[in-house]
């Protein structure tokens, strides 16, 4: 390679969504003898999944095929709420890792279904989110992925709400948006958008380094939606030469003069860290930074009340007083560290 210098875009790599997921399970992990059981990948990256496999994880599409009894985590996507409730009615400890901002869009959906509205949801078919986000009102929603989708929808009586999955990219988003407007007229949409904070500022980072790139690296799973976009926006945004890759080993041996490195919001930052190291700038690496990002999602509810009897049972049997016990740094703990420290394998950097 002849790579002159990496522009590395920032922010990039996992998001509070992500954060919190990995932790959960990592908690499980530690907790509970395997198998662990987790409904769905627990985010949309192969180096992530195999590492929790190989800590006794079984991922599974079927609820119902997770013996009674063990413990279960719900992914970070959401799930349907036919769903959730057989997990729970299985009788083991289930712990619902959906990230925040999807609970919203589910919230969302409920209220305008309950009003009467039809919604009209714009996302990708078949993704894990949006399977679970159609399932909260199945007989009120449509799917639309492009601006042609929504031409080819029914005339609806009732108020049309227009909703989101919270990976999409800013221009999908806004381009089905003004064709839902221009084919409905006066459609609902939420104060705030559905779209996640960090897919946008991820988006907005890469967007301000791909123009001045030779190339630009993606790093991130296929069946990731949000590192896709990231794909897309750089293509958008004026880069000619386009990369996604899942680690430092796929990336070709003609790259040169400047690249653009960023990650998809379900890949670790040891990916990253290859991935630079492989291409070796003779001039460095620059991080170009729009905006930090100190967003923070706690444990689920069901995991927060199980570290907290745990550690009212330690510090119990340690004889700790009241006044010097100390509540586990959950905040303090980032992701990557925690996944590093799961047994990690060496990352290929050929």
């Amino acid at each position: 390679m002849a790579v002159e210098r990496v522009l590395l875009a920032a922010p990039r790599g996992f998001c509070a969504g992500v954060e919190m997921a990995i932790k959960a399970l990592a908690w499980l992990v530690r907790s509970f003898p395997p198998p662990v059981y987790c409904y769905h990948e627990i985010v949309h990256n192969r180096l992530v999944v195999d590492r929790f496999e190989r800590l006794g994880v079984v991922f599974t599409d079927d609820v119902s095929a997770v013996p009674p009894g063990r413990p279960l985590m719900l992914s970070a996507h959401g799930s349907a709420p036919e769903v959730v409730a057989e997990a729970r009615r299985r009788g083991g400890y289930v712990v619902d890792a959906v990230c925040p901002l999807v609970t919203k869009v589910h919230h969302e959906v409920r209220v305008r279904a309950g009003k009467g509205f039809r919604v009209v949801y714009v996302g990708h078919e078949g993704h894990d989110e949006a399977v679970g986000t159609m399932a909260v009102a199945p007989e009120s929603i449509s799917l639309v992925s492009e601006p042609a989708d929504v031409a080819g929808l029914d005339d609806f009586d009732a108020p049309v709400a227009v909703l989101a999955q919270t990976t999409l990219s800013h221009r999908d988003w806004s381009d089905v948006a003004a064709a839902a407007k221009d084919r409905f007229g006066d459609v609902w949409m939420p104060g705030r958008s559905d779209l996640c904070f960090a897919t946008t500022n991820r988006q907005g980072a890469l967007a301000e380094i791909a123009a001045a790139c030779d190339a630009v690296v993606v790093i991130g799973s296929a069946n990731s939606s949000n590192t896709m976009a990231l794909a897309k926006v750089a293509a958008e945004s004026g880069c000619k030469r386009v990369l996604r890759v899942n680690a430092a080993a796929e990336l070709p041996d003609d790259l040169a003069g400047t690249v653009g490195v960023t990650a998809g919001a379900s890949a670790p930052e040891e990916l990253v860290d290859a991935v630079i190291e492989r291409l070796a700038p003779a001039e460095g690496t620059t991080e170009v930074t729009i905006t930090d990002e100190d967003e923070y999602f706690p444990p689920p509810r069901e995991l927060r009340d199980l570290l907290a009897a745990m550690e009212t049972a330690v510090h119990a049997s340690l004889g700790v007083p009241p006044s010097r016990r100390v509540s586990a740094a959950d905040r303090s703990a980032a992701a990557s560290d925690v996944l590093a420290a799961l047994a990690a394998p060496s990352i290929s950097k050929k």
